[in-house]
């Protein structure tokens, strides 16, 4: 039995909240003729063997969440869903030629994709993996470290403009993708020499949002959190990060991508703490921005076989979701943006591309000129500055309650249940839960031991809303 990670964490109030299929991640394997069913499900489950995680479901104790042993085991069926509870994390669904393997989130990554398709194909050809090293936890970065660097970045994101209008949502809910490839300029020569693939992609990303309108410019950016220790192991090692930047119009291609390179490295410090434990406050978002980017290598030569790496779980995170893979000679991307957004994915592809050849052209080229190659501007939007934003919108305050030692017993149950979980004494009616150090996973113990004592349910959009006992008091009794 294992506690979930800080990450891990958010993924599960996400779910809790209706994330849906957004944390599916599935990948397909096409064998070019019917596999041996036997031989399949014998590989299947040697890989769960392999990668314990695999075969694991959430429990719920009092607000905590634990990975247990799930009550089913995976194995090679026509059709299974991934049940958060009774387990397992991952199907194996075979039809005619076509394996299709969906894993959680909660226990998988991009890069897990690789492993188990090359552990996958290894035991079904006979053939025996490497030993896998188990997983070492490395040391938590400083989360004070952490508050300190954000507290002088973080903006809640805004409107991120687009032409056509304004993108918003930052929820899980149902998506579309369009599937479309990209070349980026080489890298050998100078002012471009020392940049990586993924960085002149995100200096990219980030100037053609700027020509959209977007003064501040933010995405969210899934960061692996790998050691070299967990190269072979299956898990997820990931954390998403917000990147935020200012495009000058007056500065090159070149001195920009440079630019945001240096703030990577700096965010990099801290890749391992996720945002909620640094930003007191911080609502639960399945995406951090109305846009986000998630880019990886592919490190498995397919064999004999065709693999659907970037295949769609039906679902997207926020607006607008570029995921790109880098297979070395070609890049192929898999756009995912909510319908009821107003996203022109067509569009963004082309300008994308667009703005690759251009720079590939003249890297030392003004981003106010790169602008213009694609048209530039959202039609019909107002520029907004997410510098200029508060932080959060200011909270109501909350009328006082009574003191703990009044004659109202609920409030004295509400106040000795948040002196229990946050390990102090005592709590006062209009104390801040973030400002005594709680944060989302204090929140799910202490809405989880007010249903399981008192028989009240406070969502957790209602305890962001109201953080004192006295706001809570106050939902309680709407």
């Amino acid at each position: 039995m294992t506690r979930l990670s800080d990450a891990q964490h958010g993924m599960w109030i996400n779910e809790r909240m209706g994330a849906g299929t957004v944390y599916h991640m599935p990948v397909v394997i096409r064998f070019g003729a019917p596999p041996d069913p036997g031989a399949l499900a014998k590989a299947c489950a040697s890989v769960v063997e392999r990668h314990a995680l695999l075969g694991m479901a959430v429990e719920d104790r009092d607000g905590v969440p634990y990975l247990v042993p799930a009550a089913v085991r995976p194995e090679l069926a026509e059709r299974r869903e991934i049940d958060l509870e009774r387990g397992p994390l991952i199907t194996f669904t075979l039809s005619g030629d076509e394996l299709r393997v969906v894993a959680h989130h909660l226990v998988f990554d991009g890069q897990s994709k690789d492993i188990l398709v090359a552990d996958l194909l290894a035991y079904y050809r006979g053939a025996s993996p490497e030993p896998a090293r188990p997983a070492q936890t490395p040391p938590a970065g400083s989360v004070e470290g952490a508050r300190a660097f954000w507290a002088e970045r973080w903006r809640e994101p805004g409107d991120t403009f687009v032409p056509g209008g304004a993108l918003r949502s930052r929820r899980a809910g149902p998506g579309r993708v369009l599937e479309f490839s990209l070349d980026l300029p080489p890298l050998v020569e100078p002012p471009l020499d020392g940049l990586t693939r993924f960085e002149v992609l995100l200096a990219a990303v980030h100037g053609l949002l700027n020509s959209y309108g977007n003064t501040d410019v933010v995405t969210a950016l899934d960061l692996s959190t790998r050691t070299p220790a967990q190269e072979g192991c299956i898990g997820p090692f990931v954390n998403e990060l917000p990147i935020f930047s200012r495009p000058m119009p007056d500065a090159s291609f070149a001195e920009f991508a440079a630019s945001l390179r240096a703030e990577l490295r700096q965010v990099y410090a801290y890749r391992d703490i996720p945002l909620a434990r640094a930003v007191p406050g911080i609502r639960p978002h399945a995406a951090l921005a109305p846009v986000s980017v998630s880019y990886r290598r592919a490190t498995v030569a397919e064999q004999d076989v065709e693999v659907e790496w970037l295949a769609f779980n039906q679902a997207v995170r926020g607006a607008l979701q570029l995921q790109v893979l880098d297979h070395g000679d070609r890049l192929t991307a898999s756009l995912r943006y909510n319908p009821d957004e107003p996203v022109a994915p067509e569009r963004f592809a082309a300008d994308l591309g667009v703005w690759l050849a251009a720079v590939a052209e003249d890297p030392y080229r003004p981003l106010s000129t790169l602008g213009a190659v694609t048209g530039g501007g959202a039609e019909g939007a107002e520029l907004g500055d997410i510098s200029e934003m508060s932080p959060s919108s200011p909270r109501t305050p909350t009328p006082a309650a009574s003191a703990p030692g009044s004659a109202d017993p609920l409030l004295a149950e509400i106040t000795a249940i948040w002196e229990e979980v946050l390990q102090m004494s005592p709590i006062e009616p209009d104390d801040d839960v973030f400002d005594l150090g709680g944060h989302s996973l204090t929140i799910t113990q202490i809405i989880a031991r007010m249903r399981k004592r008192l028989n009240v349910d406070v969502s957790l959009d209602d305890f962001f809303d109201n953080p004192t006992i006295a706001g809570v008091l106050q939902v309680i009794r709407k």
